[in-house]
């Protein structure tokens, strides 16, 4: 005979010894519920049947009337204490069946994502013990269990007395925390042409809970805490005042689905200004100079000087534009042959950029193009150069507008790239008459 199961773990007894109880007792005691009832004989299953009992009850089940069940009330079960587990007498037998018990319970029954807790259970008399989540156990033991979410732990014990069922919730918080700050929430940025004059910088920290997924952006730091000094950089690039925010954002994720996301936002302020101005001038040269056998020869004084503070100038302005070059473009006046003033418009173009680079300028910064006499400045245009030039004229060139003429196309233009800035064209009175004086062989 088996109780609530047909493996031999469930195996109670044999029939001859569970079918009296008159002079002789002959019982099977349980205590009052509903029983799985299997009777097999050299393993063939003879009778199989629930059979609920109540206290004071005795239930019979007739196998010669194919499991009929009858009952009656046995006064004695109701005063009936603790039995052995076994009895037997000359013709008596009695075999009282333990009830299943089962204890369930957990070290700790809140969690954060990423802790365990212990399970700890405890059965007696049960044939199969098994709880949820984790499969068949022991008899009694105890377990460390990591839940990503709200877990109940059902133990499941059952035997030949019946089954017992305990439970234990553990709760998950899967919300990560996430905290993330400046030290200064407000810097200065100041830049002219290139240069970065003012940068103001601030520290970005931030700290981590119950995560194992962590971006700090635009930072890309995966590092669950950790603090950073970030300059302020804005995206601007435009010559204008700056205004911008540049946000800091800080997710957190784990293995439990949870999230969050944290912003600490900086502002930036102030402004990108253009490089600083330069003055540039052209350079005007006497007639015929340079000339062919010498041709670093033929720069007056007033314009070494204003060449000189065009080195120092450019030098300065190139901390602010990085990319900054210069253009000298070469003229002559009409005077004398086209191949003539060619070869003239280059060696004065070509002394400038001499005198230039023996000043401290790179070479590789200045480019020269000799135009001859093909890009004259008309009669019209050099009055008005001249209506406006800050310079006090010579008394010849009030009396001879044609030599004025002449004296503006002896010149070397500098253009500062870029922006393509073209230098003023106004004739220093510094540059004699004698650059006027006379007609030579091939003026110009």
């Amino acid at each position: 005979m088996l109780l609530n199961g047909t493996t031999p773990e469930y195996f109670v007894g044999h029939v001859d010894e569970f079918d009296w109880n008159w002079i002789w007792h002959q019982r099977l005691l349980v205590k009052p519920g509903t029983y799985q009832v299997t009777v097999t004989r050299e393993g063939n299953t003879v009778w199989s049947g629930p059979v609920t009992t109540k206290a004071g009850q005795q239930v019979t089940v007739h196998l010669d009337r194919n499991g009929v069940i009858t009952t009656r009330d046995w006064k004695e079960g109701l005063k009936m204490g603790p039995q052995p587990r076994f009895h037997a007498g000359v013709a008596s037998a009695t075999v009282p069946i333990s009830p299943v018990t089962a204890q369930l319970s957990a070290q700790n029954t809140s969690l954060s994502c990423g802790q365990s807790t212990n399970l700890n259970w405890n059965t007696a008399d049960a044939a199969s013990i098994s709880i949820t989540n984790l499969g068949d156990v022991p008899a009694q033991g105890d377990r460390s269990v990591s839940p990503t979410k709200n877990t109940t732990y059902e133990l499941t014990a059952t035997g030949p007395g019946g089954k017992a069922t305990q439970d234990v919730n553990v709760n998950v918080n899967t919300q990560p925390t996430a905290t993330i700050s400046l030290s200064n929430p407000e810097v200065r940025y100041h830049q002219v042409g290139d240069k970065v004059e003012e940068d103001g910088s601030t520290t970005v920290t931030w700290s981590t809970s119950g995560a194992n997924s962590v971006m700090v952006d635009p930072i890309h730091s995966h590092a669950t805490t950790g603090s950073e000094i970030v300059e302020a950089k804005p995206k601007q690039t435009t010559v204008s005042p700056v205004n911008e925010n540049i946000a800091y954002t800080l997710t957190a994720s784990n293995a439990c689905g949870g999230t969050t996301t944290q912003t600490a936002t900086l502002h930036v302020t102030g402004s990108i200004d253009p490089p600083p101005p330069i003055t540039i001038a052209s350079v005007f040269y006497p007639t015929n100079y340079p000339l062919r056998k010498h041709p670093k020869v033929g720069l007056v004084k007033s314009e070494e000087g204003v060449l000189a503070d065009l080195a120092t100038n450019f030098q300065n302005h190139e901390q602010y534009q990085k990319n900054a070059t210069l253009t000298l473009v070469a003229h002559a006046d009409v005077r004398g042959s086209k191949k003539y003033n060619q070869s003239l418009s280059k060696r004065r173009a070509e002394a400038v950029k001499d005198y230039l680079v023996a000043h401290g300028l790179s070479s590789d910064l200045i480019a020269t193009r000799a135009e001859g006499k093909e890009q004259q400045l008309d009669m019209k245009k050099v009055e008005t150069l001249q209506a406006k030039n800050p310079h006090k004229p010579e008394k010849w060139m009030k009396r001879n507008k044609k030599a004025t003429w002449l004296a503006y196309n002896r010149r070397v233009d500098m253009v500062l790239e870029p922006q393509g800035q073209q230098s003023t064209e106004a004739f220093p009175t510094a540059l004699r008459t004698r650059a006027f004086s006379g007609p030579a062989r091939n003026p110009a």
